[in-house]
């Protein structure tokens, strides 16, 4: 599938259909209270990166991330697609992401969406000013297309996340 500079190119890959609950937070920090602070904070379900060594006997009780757990709301509405081009370069998306987007989530001002303008998938902001609607590009200089009756807009979904690989 041919991709378009700044547009999206859909994959068909949609992602689980089982999992229908964020990933949520419990409230202790394994069972104890951390002796240097006074007081606890949140500590994720799932593994978590630390920035010092952990206790040898949590290696043996760490569940496996799922990406699906961490990165889908709403399995039956949630696809991915891969980001061509630069516009939204200052809302950290880049050339090749890959965009977890949700359909069931309604868009709204100062969202980044995937929507279909002029017959084409786009990834831009959402705007909503003046009385208008229109499609913002992330840039130093942002561009902006304002949509109306003689240039329909069809919001596809809401982007959750972007996943773009790092230098190694």
């Amino acid at each position: 599938m041919p991709c378009v500079h700044s547009h999206v190119a859909v994959s068909a890959a949609h992602l689980h259909q089982e999992q229908t609950v964020p990933p949520g937070f419990d409230d202790d920090i394994d069972g104890a209270q951390a002796q240097s602070r006074s007081h606890t904070l949140p500590r994720p379900r799932d593994p978590v990166a630390s920035s010092g060594f952990g206790s040898p006997g949590t290696d043996f009780t760490v569940k496996r991330t799922d990406f699906n757990d961490a990165l889908v709301r709403h399995p039956q509405a949630t696809f991915v697609m891969r980001m061509s081009g630069y516009l939204m370069i200052q809302a950290g998306i880049l050339d090749g992401d890959v965009l977890v987007v949700d359909r069931a989530i309604t868009a709204s001002h100062g969202h980044v969406i995937v929507a279909k303008l002029d017959g084409e998938l786009v990834c831009r902001r959402l705007v909503h000013a003046d009385g208008t609607v229109a499609l913002e590009t992330a840039t130093p200089v942002p561009h902006r297309d304002v949509c109306g009756e003689d240039r329909p807009l069809e919001v596809w979904g809401v982007v959750t996340f972007a996943i773009h690989p790092l230098q190694v």
